[in-house]
């Protein structure tokens, strides 16, 4: 499985909740893409969202997010991290 980072570009105002609630659908139906969602990230300010996943392919990614109600506009893989 390779790592991903997505953006979204129009989530201006989200909240906490909202943005709780956008990872949750992404958590619901993730299995069925082997997808894993590990984290997600926001500035409301600018309405960038970030997710950080696990996936087979950008596309997989895709597919959940369109699913949950909110289609990302990048897909990065992440093929390197340090801690």
């Amino acid at each position: 499985m390779a790592k991903f980072m997505d953006v979204h570009h129009s989530m201006k105002g989200i909240t906490e909740e909202q943005l709780r609630e956008a990872h949750n659908a992404d958590l619901a139906i993730e299995g069925e893409e082997q997808v894993h969602f590990e984290r997600a990230w926001a500035d409301p300010e600018s309405g960038h969202v970030y997710c950080l996943s696990e996936a087979p392919s950008a596309e997989a990614i895709q597919r959940v997010h369109e699913r949950a109600g909110h289609k990302a506009d990048e897909i990065h893989p992440v093929p390197l991290s340090v801690q």
